[in-house]
């Protein structure tokens, strides 16, 4: 057997692909007078995934400025975020508000 016919040898050619990044968008979290602190921190600390402590001064930022932004996320994921968040909100009788913003 010729051992050059038998060469394991493989040609890979890589190509380097540039993924663009998704553009960033701002959740925007909207004061009321309905929506408890308790509440909110809640729904910060679940949804959005925020630490206590960036929770706290998130919801007293809103409470004291009437809104504030809570994340930056690709658009589908604040989308989704948003939309499980307000669900969750109107389930449990309250009328939490949130915008999504272009990241500038």
């Amino acid at each position: 057997m010729n051992h050059d016919s038998m060469s394991n040898t493989q040609v890979i050619e890589l190509t380097e692909v540039k993924e663009r990044l998704a553009p960033l968008c701002r959740v925007v979290c909207h004061d009321d007078p309905v929506s408890t602190m308790e509440f909110v921190m809640h729904v910060f600390m679940d949804h959005f995934r925020l630490t206590y402590d960036r929770a706290q001064d998130r919801v007293l930022t809103v409470h004291n400025k009437g809104a504030a932004v809570i994340a930056t996320y690709p658009r589908s994921l604040a989308e989704k975020r948003v939309t499980r968040a307000k669900g969750f909100a109107r389930a449990n009788g309250f009328p939490l508000t949130f915008s999504i913003e272009d990241d500038e």
